[in-house]
């Protein structure tokens, strides 16, 4: 750790001084040169970066967004990109259970409640965290409370934000039920 604290300092030290020349450093006046912070022996003695100008960013297009994301605004996302099959059984909810079409931007398919499920949806890919959790299946070993939540069932595949979705969800312990009701609407409310 300290070695790579001395390395570091190093290696600074010889960038400021490549960088302000000795002639601006000691003044006009004085015909002194100044010491350099560049060592001239040990094994730092060949650690010079090699200054320059920096390159500009280029924005590059990123894959998956029609005309390379250039269009939209930042955190914007093409719905139309979204197509989900949702597949419910054992709900207990008279016309919850069957297979559902489910399609954003704009609202098709055959979805009892198309719009609100994608509003949430919309709403899930506006966070980070939401993008990342929302399809997410509760990890292996996660510590669940022993409450079960009825034997509603339920498969979602498609495509969510253009991402690859085949998930399920049911309602057999206290991770799976507070993961079926983060899809709610989605799926149906079952409480």
């Amino acid at each position: 750790m300290v070695r790579r604290l001395v390395l570091t300092a190093v290696v600074s030290l010889a960038a400021l001084a490549t960088a302000v020349p000795a002639s601006t450093a000691s003044g006009p006046a004085s015909s002194v040169p100044a010491p350099s912070a560049v060592p001239t022996s040990g094994p730092f003695a060949a650690a010079r970066p090699a200054l320059g100008p920096l390159p500009l960013p280029v924005p590059l297009p990123l894959p998956g967004l029609p005309g390379g994301g250039a269009d939209e605004a930042p955190g914007e996302v093409d719905e139309t990109q979204t197509r989900l099959t949702v597949s419910v059984e054992n709900t207990g909810v008279p016309g919850a259970d069957g297979t559902f079409e489910l399609e954003c931007g704009p609202t098709g398919g055959t979805h009892p409640e198309g719009q609100a499920a994608c509003d949430r949806l919309a709403e899930a890919g506006a966070t980070r965290s939401g993008r990342q959790e929302l399809f997410r299946e509760t990890p292996e070993g996660t510590m669940c409370t022993m409450i079960h939540g009825g034997d509603a069932f339920a498969r979602i595949v498609g495509t969510w934000e253009g991402r690859a979705v085949d998930t399920t969800a049911s309602r057999r312990d206290g991770c799976e039920i507070a993961r079926w009701n983060s899809l709610v609407p989605v799926l149906p409310d079952v409480r």
